[in-house]
């Protein structure tokens, strides 16, 4: 195999993984959220503020992700 086979599947992996985790974190997230909401319905509010900004982060480990892979791409000639 090229490098450029390596750098291809560390992109894959990279992408992969990226995605994998964030996606079933937010998942349990909204999931819990939606439990507590319609246990509390008065910090309604409070709980959905929670919830955004930890997707929020949640999204920013996608994002650097999907920057590896992009770093990586970039290395195939």
């Amino acid at each position: 195999m090229t490098n450029d086979a390596f750098f291809a599947i560390g992109a894959a992996i990279a992408i992969g993984f990226a995605t994998l985790g964030p996606g079933i974190g937010q998942g349990l997230a909204a999931g819990r959220a939606f439990e507590a909401i319609a246990r509390q319905p008065e910090a309604t509010g409070d709980i959905r503020t929670l919830l955004i900004l930890a997707l929020a982060f949640m999204e920013a480990l996608c994002i650097f992700g999907l920057l590896v892979a992009f770093m990586l791409f970039g290395k195939i000639s």
